[in-house]
């Protein structure tokens, strides 16, 4: 028998849309369905332009996605796909920041054009990655991000492990990621944006924590003052998060260099990475 989203809910690094999944026992939703969801949990979701958002069947011939959303809210949405489920669902619970990104995808072809620059540029480059495979780390403990950006994962995930869980937490934001936590594989790797709080944070509810960092993460995406690019976001091994996986139950788990790579270079700082 196929997996439903509800067989997702209860899963290590699902909670921000858990609520949602749990909406749906009956397989993948169509994009009405979709549309209705996100009506319901983001009503005032719109487009990088401000467009009020919905999802769609693509659209023959498409070329330009972020372009036709910022044009007209509609996200192109293949049916009975996972990875575009995903992105609903992150429409649903991002809505703020998904919009950021969706203007700032605009603002930047617009900037290249004018500069006569081929390619995308690094901003882009950085935002596609980041709604495909990022997740925003928020702590009380300054340390511990620190010693995620420098790769230290036997002495953040292991030696310090009570401090993480208590002061860390772990919010996807790429639909990319969800889709493959579905079957983690050996090396599932996600691209980490780091962020102190005060420890109150960890006290709000879990809606109100994640309104919050949505509200957080689309100012600081639309800061032209701190740019957006790849120098800020820093790999992150998914399956070192503890609890995501039995085999991080033991210290030997982390000395594994292929899954757990010292890095190379110089050490960022947790300035350097969003904080």
């Amino acid at each position: 028998m196929s997996p439903s989203p509800t067989d997702f809910a209860h899963r290590p690094l699902f909670e921000p849309i858990a609520h949602l999944l749990s909406g749906f026992s009956d397989g993948l939703p169509d994009v009405a369905a979709l549309t209705a969801c996100l009506r319901a949990h983001a009503p005032g979701a719109v487009s990088g332009s401000g467009h009020p958002l919905r999802f769609v069947l693509p659209p023959e011939g498409l070329d330009a996605y972020e372009l036709h959303i910022h044009a007209t809210g509609e996200v192109p949405t293949r049916p009975n796909d996972w990875h575009d489920f995903f992105n609903a669902l992150a429409w649903c619970v991002w809505p703020r920041s998904k919009a950021a990104c969706n203007a700032l995808h605009l603002r930047e072809q617009s900037a290249q054009a004018a500069a006569g620059l081929p390619g995308r540029g690094p901003v882009r480059d950085a935002l596609t990655q980041f709604d495909e495979c990022g997740v925003l780390v928020v702590s009380a403990d300054p340390e511990i991000p620190a010693l995620l950006a420098a790769h230290a994962w036997e002495e953040a995930f292991w030696t310090r492990r009570a401090r993480l869980l208590d002061s860390t937490r772990f919010l996807i934001f790429g639909h990319g990621s969800w889709d493959q936590l579905r079957q983690p594989f050996f090396g599932l790797c996600a691209k980490a944006f780091y962020r102190q709080v005060e420890t109150d944070w960890l006290h709000l509810p879990a809606p109100a924590r994640q309104a919050e960092a949505d509200a957080w993460l689309a100012g600081r995406l639309a800061d032209p003052d701190r740019p957006f690019d790849k120098a800020a976001l820093s790999p992150l091994p998914l399956l070192g998060i503890p609890g995501v996986t039995s085999d991080s139950a033991c210290v030997d788990y982390y000395r594994d260099t292929r899954q757990f790579r010292p890095r190379r270079g110089m050490h960022r700082t947790a300035s350097q990475t969003g904080l």
